[in-house]
């Protein structure tokens, strides 16, 4: 740690684990979390899992395993120039969409419907459900037994959940709070009320660059958008038209690479520049100090906010809402909502989790165990699972 910032965290000075473990004499604490996440089941299910499009659709769009990974990079060099913890920017990036469903967003929504009389659905909350209950890897405890800045990172790295006064803060003003939000097994309390470590930070802010750069990546080899039809959005405008001034001969791949890797260099230099300002005026001396800072000090400069906002309305517009990509959409939705009801309905999932569910006491139990085994899917499972209850019976559209 002796290259690192005061504000930085400290694997020596963490606030530990729920169970004890004896320590490591190869490996910081932050680092054993890292590796615990990558060799989880949970991890490696992600590369089947859908990021925009589906996973059938192509060899070479994202899934959320490689969009992790891309986050996980661009957080790393974020903590890297700003001398934070790198390790645990990388674990809680590697983390964050644990909680993921399968077919994206898609299957969150109906999820979240579905369980709207019990307490609804979050994919942030259940990444924690994730690490702290729904693996079973290990011989003593339920979970991975991550640290708790790890997990604190996992819960908070968009920001506080609540304000002092317990009241929620954010989109959750308008919605319910996550279900479980106050039963996370945790070595100490996870502050709702304050922001989450500036590795985090780096973390949240890195999802955000990587989707916008990938997804019109992505976008541009399904054909749904083209380079000129780009040149005038806001953010990306000006990269695409001097791309296109520049290397006018090349090949479309050629210059849409150019354009992303372009896009996410002046990204990540703005977040890094404003973060230096941040800090500047803050003056952290310690990460408890940034915690309580009040608001973010990793994030977007106003001036590329404003284009980067203005760059997602295009894209949702264009690309999330393009009928190409909305066919598959519906079809997943409802794919969604036949399991949900069927598990439900007769608890006939495979093995423990049918058990499990048959003994359920309540119907609200029996409902969280439904959405923990569909939120668990890849896609192609998703899928074999509808053709084994449905035998094709059921319409998709």
């Amino acid at each position: 740690m002796s290259d690192s910032a005061p504000y930085a965290a400290d694997p020596t000075q963490s606030r530990g684990r729920l169970y004890a473990v004896s320590g490591s004499p190869t490996r910081s604490e932050f680092q054993r979390d890292r590796d615990r996440i990558i060799h989880s089941t949970a991890f490696r299910r992600l590369q089947y899992k859908t990021q925009v499009f589906l996973h059938h659709e192509g060899q070479h769009f994202r899934t959320r395993l490689t969009h992790t990974l891309e986050v996980s990079q661009m957080a790393r060099s974020i903590a890297r120039a700003l001398r934070l913890n790198e390790d645990l920017a990388e674990a809680v990036a590697l983390a964050h969409d644990l909680g993921h469903t399968p077919f994206g967003h898609a299957g969150e929504r109906v999820l979240h419907q579905k369980m709207s009389e019990f307490g609804g659905f979050d994919h942030n909350m259940q990444a924690i459900r994730v690490v702290t209950r729904l693996e079973n890897r290990y011989a003593e405890h339920d979970g991975l037994n991550l640290s708790w800045e790890t997990l604190e990172g996992i819960l908070k790295h968009n920001g506080p959940l609540v304000d002092s006064d317990d009241r929620p803060v954010g989109r959750y003003i308008h919605e319910w709070l996550p279900f479980g939000l106050y039963d996370i097994p945790a070595s100490a309390d996870l502050m709702l009320s304050s922001y989450a470590s500036l590795e985090a930070q780096s973390a949240a802010i890195a999802d955000d660059v990587a989707y916008n750069a990938h997804d019109i990546d992505d976008a541009l080899r399904a054909n749904l958008l083209t380079l000129p039809e780009l040149a005038d959005v806001p953010l990306v405008g000006p990269i695409v038209r001097e791309v296109l001034v520049r290397w006018p001969e090349i090949e479309p791949t050629r210059q849409a690479h150019e354009v992303q890797r372009r896009l996410i260099t002046r990204a990540i230099e703005d977040v890094i520049a404003t973060a230096e300002a941040e800090i500047a005026v803050v003056r952290p001396q310690n990460a408890d100090d940034v915690r309580h800072a009040g608001r973010a000090l990793i994030h977007f400069s106003d001036e590329t906010a404003a284009a980067e906002a203005g760059l997602k309305a295009f894209l949702f517009d264009h690309v999330y809402r393009s009928e190409a990509v909305m066919v598959p959409i519906r079809r997943s939705e409802a794919m969604v909502g036949d399991l949900f009801d069927a598990y439900f309905a007769n608890a006939n999932m495979p093995g423990r989790w049918g058990e499990t569910a048959k003994a359920a006491v309540t119907p609200s139990a029996k409902a969280r165990i439904v959405a923990d085994f569909i939120a668990g899917m890849t896609d192609p499972y998703a899928e074999a699972e509808h053709d084994r209850l449905f035998d094709g019976s059921r319409q998709l559209g």
